[in-house]
């Protein structure tokens, strides 16, 4: 209790209040003098509340104080839990009461004034119901709401903006360079038009530039808006290519399956939609409906500090604590439900099981649509990129052995390749051990011819060798190709009647299959559109039956307004008629006291004292218009006599001062006034 006082102590020293007070002087603080430091506390957090507590009833001070208390979200302490015994003390400046008040406002004075002012504008003003039947008073109030729900948005901004980082010195920094930005702007647009004044037909030019700077930004739009529809034609063609593959896997799944896969598949989906829209979804529903009301609640409340977080925080593990102690009571004394506890835990196990398994199953559908999506886009992809298709099932499989066959023909060959990379390097190697050996042959073939005096010979017998080679390959190529032509006219022609013979039974088959394919193409269109109108029909009988229920709630919902409504004012005029018939039965009564109690002899009475005073009010208006001339003269001539005296207190005075300043002096036979 004494660091409390001394804190209040030193706060109430400090600016604003400067109370110049000590701990003994507080103390002995007299209840009015302690309730005027609270109230000037009070006035220091909301400036509305800075009046003298002796001007105002007590009843009316104790009322204002508890509803800014109320308003700040102050809670005595736990041992004044009753709301009375703190009013009580309030009202008679009890310091047991007064002092944490003041402890806990001087603690918070920067949060409470933020609190203050904003309860100014969020504490909503209750209107009776009977009021909001009205159209206007209604509209009124919605405004008022939507007032109060701007006011929130603005002011989060405003302290988003304050805690941002920005600073003024900054702003203003950038705003100058803008400035001289734009003024050294505005110096070039106008050294540039004298330089364009100078040549001819620099109007027209001008026209010329904007028109041409018009086009441009219409051509930018033009563009954006090609690029728009080129992307709006992709997303049709992705969602034409996905029904499409859907279409062919449902036939697929329609050729190859039986009739008994088929139902059991679709009585699969109907126990799992069932499941999912009986159980599952109206209990993820009400979650987001509880979790919603929760925000709103939330969002409508007043703005709640650390310490109200703290305060809820604690209440939530006490009733946490309390809860678990009730189960373990609970427990301990209810032997019957020992004996089912097994049994519910199973079915709770289970429920739990089958939630998991159906929300398993639902991500796995969604990754399934996903990966679909995914292999559209990639076989769309590909189609775009070398026009073939993604392949699928028995084709898929068909080429993976294809590959396989080509990956053990790949290492074959690379491994020849690998050899015959070999042998290259060595008969590389040989090729210049020979070309050493033929120059140094040369060499020596050469000086032999020196010698001898047949020098070119070896040259000219080399290029006639070289000459009758090449001949020799013309001519055996030229022979080669047309042996290799007359083969392969030879094997097409034997490929092209092996082919045809091994598709001619195909084709057979092929024939009823395609009309078979038809005749179930035409059946599927008069089934989709026997079911396509029969869809039709049922969403048009729903949309009637629909609109018929809204309307019917619609009446039943003004009716219930009006039965509302004219049953107030029926109470109202019940209550009228009751204090009519009250007023009457007092003041037939023959007991004076009765007679007493009555409105109309207390209007009564209060009329003829009006009226009196009226008259008197009058008498004195008449008292004063008669006496308003002669007064105005006397007022006149007293006017006149403070002149006249004040002229004669002038002229009186003058020659005194006149005698005081003039001296007369003598020198050499002359005499001088020195005034």
């Amino acid at each position: 209790m004494s660091d409390q006082l001394k804190f209040i102590v030193e706060k109430l020293n400090k600016d604003p209040f400067k109370k110049n007070l000590n701990l003994i002087t507080f103390d002995s603080l007299e209840p009015m003098q302690l309730l005027q430091v609270l109230n000037d506390v009070l006035a220091e957090i909301d400036p509305k509340h800075s009046l003298d507590i002796r001007e105002e009833m007590p009843d009316q001070t104790v009322k204002r104080m508890l509803t800014v208390l109320g308003i700040l979200k102050y809670k005595p302490p736990g041992n004044m839990g009753d709301m009375s015994t703190f009013r009580q003390g309030l009202v008679v400046g009890s310091k047991p009461v007064i002092h944490p008040v003041l402890y806990w406002l001087l603690q918070k004075t920067n949060e409470l004034k933020k609190r203050a002012y904003l309860a100014r504008f969020l504490v909503k003003m209750e209107v009776p119901a009977e009021f909001l039947q009205d159209d206007i008073v209604f509209e009124t109030y919605k405004q008022y709401e939507d007032l109060m729900e701007n006011f929130k948005t603005l002011h989060k901004e405003c302290e988003q903006l304050k805690t941002s980082g920005f600073s003024t010195a900054e702003i203003r920094r950038d705003i100058s360079a803008m400035e001289e930005e734009k003024d050294q702007l505005m110096k070039r647009v106008e050294r540039l038009k004298k330089r364009v004044e100078t040549v001819q037909n620099h109007q027209r030019m001008l026209q010329i530039a904007s028109q041409l700077r018009i086009e441009k930004e219409r051509e930018d739009s033009l563009a954006q808006q090609k690029q728009e529809q080129r992307n709006q034609l992709f997303s049709a063609e992705q969602k034409l290519q996905r029904a499409q593959q859907q279409l062919k896997n449902m036939r697929h799944a329609a050729a190859d399956a039986k009739p008994e896969g088929l139902m059991k598949r679709v009585e699969e989906e109907i126990k799992f939609n069932s499941y999912m829209v009986s159980e599952k979804l109206p209990k993820e529903l009400e979650n987001k409906r509880l979790t919603l009301s929760f925000m709103q609640r939330v969002m409508n409340e007043q703005v709640i500090d650390q310490s109200d977080l703290s305060e809820l925080e604690a209440k939530i593990q006490e009733v946490n604590v309390e809860i678990n102690h009730l189960i373990e009571k609970r427990m301990r004394n209810d032997p019957v439900d020992d004996k089912l506890t097994l049994f519910r835990q199973q079915a709770a196990i289970i429920s739990r099981k089958k939630e998991t398994k159906a929300e398993e199953l639902q991500e796995a559908k969604e990754e399934i649509a996903n990966l679909e999506r995914e292999i559209t886009q990639k076989s769309s992809q590909a189609r775009d990129t070398d026009g073939s298709e993604m392949l699928r099932g028995d084709e898929f499989k068909r080429y993976v052995s294809k590959l396989r066959g080509k990956s053990l023909v790949f290492k074959k060959k690379r491994q020849e390749l690998a050899e015959l990379t070999a042998e290259y390097g060595v008969l590389q190697r040989t090729e210049q051990i020979l070309k050493q050996r033929h120059d140094s042959m040369q060499q020596q073939l050469q000086t032999i011819e020196q010698k001898r005096g047949i020098s070119g010979y070896s040259d000219t017998q080399e290029e006639l060798e070289r000459v009758s080679a090449l001949k020799s390959e013309v001519d055996e190529m030229k022979g080669r190709t047309l042996d290799d032509m007359s083969n392969m006219v030879k094997k097409l022609n034997s490929m092209i009647e092996a082919k045809k013979s091994a598709l001619a039974p195909v084709i057979k088959e092929l024939r009823p299959l395609r009309q078979k394919c038809q005749e179930l193409t035409q059946e599927y269109d008069e089934k989709k559109a026997q079911y396509d109108s029969c869809a039709a029909g049922l969403e048009s009988n729903c949309s009637t039956l629909e609109q018929e229920v809204r309307g019917l709630q619609e009446e039943c919902s003004h009716a219930e307004t009006q039965y509302h409504y004219i049953n107030l004012m029926k109470q109202i005029a019940e209550v009228q008629i009751q204090r009519a018939a009250d007023e009457m039965k007092a003041y037939v009564s023959p007991d004076s006291q009765e007679r007493r109690k009555a409105l109309r002899d207390h209007y009564s009475k209060n009329i003829q004292e009006q009226e009196n005073l009226g008259k008197k009010l009058r008498e004195k208006q008449k008292s004063i218009r008669e006496s308003h001339g002669p007064n105005m003269k006397q007022v006149k001539m007293w006017k006149d006599f403070e002149q006249l005296m004040d002229c004669k207190k002038m002229c009186f005075l003058k020659p005194q001062n006149q005698s005081s300043t003039e001296r007369i002096i003598q020198e050499g036979g002359e005499d001088r006034l020195i005034l």
